[in-house]
């Protein structure tokens, strides 16, 4: 592998915050600075961290950063159910952006237990 973009994780991550950003435009105006925000920058830190982790060279720095993307993703998934609830997501809308996010929670989780248990 060459570098972070050649993770399938990190591509599914970067749809991910694409598809989010497309969708929450629709959300009120009044939340800009509140759950369209949050989610937003929850999105982002799921890649974000993923490139920073394997640009830093070290595994025990990589792993770090997979653990915090993959915190970032639970905290979108609260977020998420949160904008289903007070309909701001259709249920289809939310059950297209959750299986996506369990996918990468799924693929990060795989990732760091490889990269902490079986170090390259």
């Amino acid at each position: 592998m060459r570098n972070h973009k050649d993770l399938i994780v990190w591509q599914k991550s970067m749809l991910l915050v694409k598809e989010l950003y497309e969708i929450s435009q629709s959300f009120p105006r009044e939340e800009l600075y509140g759950i369209t925000s949050q989610i937003r920058r929850a999105a982002v830190s799921i890649p974000s961290n993923i490139a920073e982790g394997y640009g830093r060279g070290h595994e025990k720095e990589l792993v770090q950063f997979l653990y915090i993307a993959l915190g970032s993703a639970s905290e979108l998934e609260t977020q998420l159910i949160i904008c289903k609830d007070i309909n701001y997501l259709t249920e289809e809308k939310f059950n297209m952006l959750n299986d996506l996010n369990i996918e990468i929670v799924k693929m990060l989780s795989s990732l760091i237990n490889k990269r902490y248990y079986h170090p390259c």
